[in-house]
């Protein structure tokens, strides 16, 4: 926890970071490997692209392959094509390094972001932490020993992780675009499958000084509690916002084998005010249940009215559609609330939850018999900080950043062993 300027360091420092030299760049940058997680034919059309060219697609596990019957080989493949392309020679290391970098999504905005390492000793998952970097959802703990297996004995890590901070000024990322200029590009390409256009620069030592001093200001433990209006909590400098498992998976590993290379994990941080960075809602439908006996035990659980007091949701079965709130919320948002009355009451009563996105398939699911439909209203990104520091991490699938093709593509690496 931060107690003052002098015995204070920031988490998030400068790294060795690789970047491939002398290959076809669209080739080597694949999407995050959580994403298109039922859909064989994206990834089919990768291994078309990428052919035999270098790429990150031998370097990672997309997860659509994490329970086949061949993954043990699949993990002993990156583990081999990672030694190799060290052994050619194949990257370019920018030695204790900061890299910018400018997004172009598929819808034309711009998202910044920033490469560097953060240290796993400041990060911690658990319900309830008090550290610098927290998870925003639960963090589903049976997911991570399979990871394990793809990092544990990798050379290399590459990150789909993308940590946020809150800087309402955009004084921290967005301002270093008048920092950088062509002399410091380090890539500059087009990414494959509809993924939009990257530029990278290496920041001057004298430019990564001042973000890590602006970054200080961020977490200064007076301004926090002015801040968000809170007192006796300890700072929240990182929430994740993508790639929670994989930095999860990352402290596992450090926790298991604590050297210094272990130590950190390569992250892009993006400033949560970024106009390109768009929450969207994710609703609940509830299958095969009982739903008058649901709705009655809602009614019991909280204090539920029609007249706009407390938290809204929108409740959608076969015979009605109404717009409800809770006067008596357990939770900051009432996506929080909602999970927590269905957590417990589909732990005793019939019923199968699943997650949706999209209004109109939701009330269509949630229009059919024995089902319930919940709608909320996205989250709005202001609110992120405050709940994860008031309720802790908040109930899984929350919220979604963006779509599939605008999450982070693997770029560059660091060496882990």
């Amino acid at each position: 926890m931060y107690q003052g300027k002098d015995d204070f360091v920031i988490p998030f420092k400068k790294g060795n970071i690789l970047i491939p030299k002398n290959i076809n760049m669209n080739k080597w940058s694949v999407v995050a490997c959580d994403q298109y997680t039922s859909e064989p034919e994206y990834w089919n059309q990768v291994e078309e692209i990428v052919g035999d060219e270098p790429s990150t697609l031998r370097l990672t596990l997309p997860e659509i392959y994490l329970e086949s019957d061949n993954v043990e080989e699949r993990i002993k493949n990156i583990n081999s094509n990672m030694k190799e392309y060290l052994d050619k020679d194949l990257f370019t290391e920018y030695k204790d390094s900061l890299i910018y970098l400018e997004r172009t999504q598929s819808d034309g905005k711009v998202r910044e972001g920033l490469i560097g390492v953060v240290d796993l000793e400041d990060y911690s998952y658990e319900k309830g932490s008090q550290t610098l970097i927290r998870a925003t959802e639960k963090t589903v703990v049976e997911r991570i020993p399979p990871r394990m297996k793809v990092r544990e004995n990798a050379l290399l890590e590459l990150p789909h992780i993308m940590i946020l901070i809150d800087d309402e000024n955009k004084d921290i990322i967005e301002n270093l675009k008048n920092k950088v200029s062509e002399e410091d590009k380090v890539y500059d390409f087009d990414l494959m499958m509809n993924g939009g256009h990257i530029k990278g620069f290496k920041l001057s030592d004298e430019t990564s000084d001042e973000v890590i001093s602006k970054l200080e200001v961020l977490a200064d433990k007076t301004n926090f509690e002015h801040k968000y209006g809170v007192s006796d909590k300890g700072v929240l400098l990182f929430a994740m916002g993508d790639g929670n498992h994989s930095l999860a998976t990352a402290k596992a590993c450090y926790e298991k084998d604590k050297n210094e290379l272990n130590r950190y994990a390569l992250v892009e941080l993006v400033n949560l005010h970024s106009s390109a960075l768009e929450f969207e809602a994710i609703h609940r439908v509830i299958f095969d249940t009982d739903v008058d006996d649901l709705i009655k035990s809602l009614y019991e659980y909280y204090d539920i009215n029609e007249e706009g007091n407390g938290e809204k949701f929108e409740l959608v079965t076969k015979d009605m559609d109404k717009v409800l709130y809770i006067s008596n919320p357990k939770s900051n948002i009432s996506v929080g609330s909602i999970q927590i009355f269905l957590d417990e009451y589909l732990n005793s009563h019939k019923g199968k939850i699943d997650y949706i996105h999209g209004d109109e398939v939701t009330k269509e699911l949630g229009s059919k018999e024995g089902n319930v439909g919940i709608l909320f209203d996205a989250m709005k990104k202001s609110d992120l900080f405050k709940t994860v520091i008031l309720d802790g991490a908040l109930p899984r699938k929350t919220f979604s950043m963006g779509h599939s093709n605008d999450k982070r593509y693997y770029l560059e690496a660091r060496r882990i062993k």
